[in-house]
This record gives C-alpha cells, sequence and structure tokens, in this order.
C-alpha cells in the first residue's frame, strides 16, 4: 500500500488489523516488526498508522517500553493517524515473500523473527 503526501508517497504494509479491536494484537504486532531499525529517507520509512485511541496509546507505549533496550540510538517509527492508502505497483506487492531486497523470503535481516501476517 502507498500514501501520498505533499508531493511524494510512502510505503506500508497492511497488517489487516480490525479498527475496531485495539487489544493485544495491535501491540504485539507493533512490537514485533517496526521497533527493529530505520529505513533510509522518507518512502521506506517505517510507520504505525491507528485508527483509534486506543491503539494509539498501545502503540506508543510499546515504543516506550522498546527504546529502554535502545539507550545509544533513537526509535524513529512515526505513530499518526491511518489515512487514506492506495495499492502500490505490483512489484511492491507481497515484497518479502518474493524476497525482498536480499532475494530470500520473509528475511530476518532486520532481527524480527515473528511472522509476518501482512499479506492479506
Amino acid at each position: 500500500m502507498a500514501s501520498k503526501e505533499e508531493g511524494s508517497s510512502k510505503s506500508t504494509t497492511n497488517p489487516a488489523l480490525d479498527p475496531d479491536q485495539p487489544g493485544l494484537e495491535f501491540a504485539q504486532f507493533a512490537a514485533g516488526c517496526f521497533w527493529g531499525g530505520n529505513d533510509v529517507g522518507t518512502q521506506y520509512r517505517s510507520g504505525i498508522y491507528y485508527y483509534n485511541d486506543a491503539q494509539a496509546q498501545l502503540a506508543r507505549e510499546s515504543l516506550e517500553a522498546k527504546q529502554k533496550e535502545f539507550t545509544d540510538k533513537k526509535i524513529v517509527t512515526e505513530i499518526l493517524p491511518a489515512k487514506r492508502f492506495y495499492r502500490a505497483e505490483e512489484y511492491h506487492q507481497q515484497y518479502l515473500e518474493k524476497g525482498g531486497g536480499r532475494g530470500a523470503g520473509q528475511s530476518a535481516a532486520k532481527g524480527c523473527n515473528d511472522p509476518i501476517r501482512c499479506y492479506g
């Protein structure tokens, strides 16, 4: 999925989380995949986009807890309200399943070993 903003776009995954259910699933998804490191530039930056205040709070709590593990680096994952998203080009679809940038499906190169559930 892509989100257009001010003449540019950014890429995101679609974790298919229920917007009406803020609970543990959302917090686990955030903690497992988004606190591993930042990407360079604006197009591929990491972000969590929430649908309600409860999800926003869980995302912030997850970030604060994980930040304590990184005393020498700042987590740069943005936490913002969800907006309108557009389907990205086909070569972006199932990117990690296809091998990502390393040619090996679901690469754990960033240290995330949780199952990737964003393949809708």
